[in-house]
């Protein structure tokens, strides 16, 4: 399948593009000296990248440059004529105004122009976008890329200035690895159903264990055991079953027995315990204060010395700064003796209001049961049996909606158990199908990474290397590397020069190792010679002319400036068969599009 016509129903304003079968040139002329320096020119070199990827159906996106500039081109219909594989053509119809309406034409002679045909005519007219994309996919046949549909690949064949960044991963692919990862694989001769398999089961699980959370979040800080929900909910239900009887026999006899067991049994029992330990606390409380109250030193030596003196007995200070001396060491003893008098204090004291509290609760307890002891309002008692009876009710519904979450729990468990096994499994296939792939010399991927070094080595005289394996987790790692003089990898890949040549002779060797295949055979790079030096481009143009005798269609464009210097005699660097589109900057007849920048 290769690519023979673009036009428009505006012919002034976009002129045809005819395509070749071999190699097809873009090329920018910069003619004013102003211009040399600059970047970016706007004459529509990239721009014919976009309208192809417009005529293979890209999705409407409002920064498209058709769109972001409706006003512009709302009037052009765009129709883009393609060679398939039985040599047939098919035409494609699409309006910028109504972009989601398709029309296809199918015809046996190439380079037609349908801009005039009534829409009646076509063989398919105004078909819904996806309903288009499912048709043209069944007309491109592109086999070797299934169970994925023809615009997965698009990417590695329309390679964009942003598409240099990265030989792999594409700006389209900005989605999870899940989304372009299986399909590239699929493409290098791996088991992509096992890649994508695994992801799916890491998507599975990641879902379990998000709703495993989710609940353990409602649970909060509730009972994880489902026995001791179970236990506590059995109970609750007997107590409840006796309460019903009661209310249900209007009789509360039992009710009374078993309050005034409680209250003998449990509660006065409870206060007396405590009121023991109030009275032990205080006690130690008081002993507590009495030593701090002890702990001080009363003798004076100023004093001592004056009364010796007045019983006449003489020293001179030695008796003195003995006694200061053991003061300051007695009153090092006591602040430390001091400070835990202190914390035990302290805790006792906030024990003692602890118990108080309890007692205070207990009391109130004690009071409302012998109220209902002495009651003599059976309707009373009856309102308060019928109040514990909601409560109970409540505490049995919140046991049974945590033993619902406990159980739901449990299965979770069970099935992330049961996930990561399967996941698991699906990781030692994906190791067991790299390995095979990356030791069989035969396979295609060894086809790809040996027509992949070649071509780097070709225009830069070193060795590189495309290599796949699994990470940790079971994901595909892919990665193209330039080698030195002694097959180790170097970081010269990381510059954008060589990475965009990386990228390059990975479409290529792709393309070539699928010769056989149902698959496309052009692709387009954009400022294909951009920094490369004269006899890397020249190195690179033998490579792109000989795929192409192949049986390829690359469709390049650089600017004039990017050209290899070639002596005089040597003659053109490309032939006027080759150079399908010639742009410059003098005035707007010069750009893709008759008009003004936009």
């Amino acid at each position: 399948m290769k690519l023979s016509r673009l036009y428009s129903s505006k012919p002034d304003l976009f002129e045809p593009v005819e395509f070749v079968q071999g190699l097809n040139v873009v090329m920018a002329e910069i003619r004013l000296p102003e211009n040399r320096n600059k970047d970016t020119h706007n004459l529509g070199k990239t721009t014919l990248g976009r309208l192809l990827d417009f005529g293979f159906l890209a999705k409407r996106n409002a920064k498209f440059f058709l769109f972001n500039h409706v006003e512009l081109f709302k009037d052009f219909i765009f129709f883009l004529e393609i060679e398939l594989e039985d040599a047939s053509f098919v035409t494609i119809r699409r309006g910028v105004e109504e972009a989601t309406k398709i029309s296809f034409k199918r015809h046996e002679a190439g380079h037609q122009d349908f801009s005039g045909l009534p829409l009646a005519e076509w063989d398919h007219q105004d078909m819904p976008f996806d309903r288009a994309r499912d048709l043209l996919d069944g007309l491109l046949d592109w086999r070797a890329l299934k169970p994925w549909a023809f615009r997965k690949g698009l990417g590695y064949l329309l390679r964009s200035q942003d598409d240099f960044r990265d030989v792999f991963h594409l700006r389209k692919f900005a989605a999870a690895h899940s989304d372009w990862k299986p399909f590239l694989a699929h493409v290098l001769g791996f088991d992509a159903q096992l890649l994508a398999q695994h992801y799916e089961k890491e998507e599975q699980l990641a879902e379990k264990q998000s709703t495993a959370q989710t609940i353990k979040n409602e649970l909060g800080g509730s009972i994880e055991d489902i026995s001791k929900i179970e236990g506590i909910l059995l109970l609750k239900q007997k107590e409840a079953e006796k309460k019903q009887k009661l209310l249900d026999a209007f009789d509360f006899r039992a009710q009374d027995k078993d309050s005034t067991k409680q209250l003998v049994d449990d509660i006065d029992e409870r206060i007396a315990s405590l009121n023991a330990e109030r009275y032990s606390h205080n006690q130690n409380k008081k002993k507590i204060i009495a030593s701090l109250e002890e702990d001080q030193i009363l003798f004076n030596p100023d004093e001592a010395q004056r009364l010796f003196e007045e019983a006449g007995v003489l020293f001179k200070g030695q008796i003195k700064k003995d006694f200061q001396q053991l003061i300051a060491f007695n009153r090092a003893i006591t602040d430390e003796r001091r400070g835990y008098l202190q914390e035990e204090r302290a805790e006792v004291e906030a024990e003692l209001k602890r118990i108080n509290a309890e007692l205070n609760t207990l009391g109130k307890k004690r009071s409302e049961m012998l109220s209902f002891l002495s009651g003599t309002d059976i309707f009373g008692k009856y309102k308060q049996v019928s109040d514990e009876m909601v409560t109970l009710r409540a505490d049995i519904t919140s046991l049974e909606r945590q033993r619902g979450f406990l159980h739901r729990l449990q299965e979770l468990r069970t099935e992330i158990r049961a996930l990561t096994e399967e996941r698991g499994h699906l990781q030692t296939q994906i190791e067991v199908d790299v390995e095979k792939q990356n030791s069989d010399q035969n396979s295609l991927f060894s086809a790809i990474r040996v027509f992949f070094s070649e071509i780097v080595e070709e225009v830069i005289d070193r060795k590189a290397l495309l290599s796949v394996s699994p990470n940790q987790v079971g994901h595909l790692e892919f990665r193209a590397e330039i080698l030195d003089e002694s097959g180790n990898a170097t970081s010269a890949d990381l510059g954008h020069t060589y990475r965009k040549l990386l990228c390059i002779a990975f479409d290529l060797a792709i393309l070539r190792a699928h010769m056989d295949d149902k698959f496309p055979r052009f692709v387009y790079h954009d400022g294909v010679f951009e920094s490369l030096d004269d006899r890397k481009k020249e190195n690179l143009l033998a490579v792109i002319r000989r795929y192409a005798e192949l049986g390829l269609q690359p469709i390049i464009t650089l600017i004039d400036s990017d050209l290899p210097v070639r002596a005089i005699d040597e003659g053109p660097v490309f032939t006027s068969d080759e150079i399908v589109i010639t742009l410059h900057d003098e005035g707007v007849q010069g750009r893709l599009f008759k008009m003004k920048a936009w």
